[in-house]
């Protein structure tokens, strides 16, 4: 089962027991609250979009800093979209790229003890370069504050020396079973799912060098 589907069935479960309410989590751009973020968006032809937008590992100092790239391709379908005619990765998927390469950081920090690593705030998001398909977004992600339940990061994202994206998030780190502790067994599966991802990420990484 993959990392999106496991993904899918937590929050599903996690609406279902009001989780969201015990998650309390709120994002913020500035003064503007940001649409909720969702890891599978339905197209008009009921098609769905897989977001995983960070595909190979650059480098890790653990506990400290991680790189990792997003490579753009047309064969993603929100391209066609965003914007016809002038194909660009949208500023919303910078900022989820820049949480997914953090999360990875967190969960290697804390050996995969949480099934969710999601985005609580984001603060002094600002926006620069197109990145465009054929070129790929290096983000960087600098721990500011680590602890077992939440931490905060430093970002940058570019496309070679053009900024794309830079500015501050803040993570939550959570158990679905801390508020149902029968969704422990649903809490392992994505854990095991996501240490198998990694451990690919890691492999490809010694491999490049």
């Amino acid at each position: 089962m993959s990392t999106i589907l496991l993904y899918l069935v937590a929050l599903v479960k996690a609406t279902r027991i009001g989780y969201k309410h015990f998650l309390g989590i709120q994002t913020t751009l500035g003064r503007r609250r940001a649409p909720r973020r969702r890891w599978n968006v339905p197209l008009a032809d009921g098609k769905r979009v897989n977001f995983s937008l960070v595909d190979r590992l650059i480098s890790l100092t653990p506990a400290q800093a991680i790189t990792m790239t997003k490579h753009v391709s047309m064969a993603e379908e929100y391209l066609a979209d965003h914007f016809p005619g002038f194909p660009v990765l949208p500023g919303v998927l910078m900022l989820e790229a820049a949480v997914q390469a953090a999360a990875w950081l967190v969960r290697e920090w804390e050996n995969f003890a949480h099934s969710l690593i999601v985005l609580r705030e984001a603060r002094q998001i600002r926006y620069g370069a197109f990145v465009q398909p054929g070129q790929a977004l290096t983000i960087q992600a600098e721990v500011l504050r680590l602890e077992p339940a939440g931490s905060e990061f430093k970002i940058r994202g570019g496309a070679g020396e053009a900024i794309a994206i830079q500015g501050r998030i803040e993570l939550a780190h959570r158990n679905l079973s801390e508020h149902d502790p029968t969704l422990a067994a649903l809490d392992k599966m994505m854990t095991d799912a996501a240490l198998a991802r990694w451990k690919q990420l890691r492999a490809a990484q010694q491999y490049a060098v």
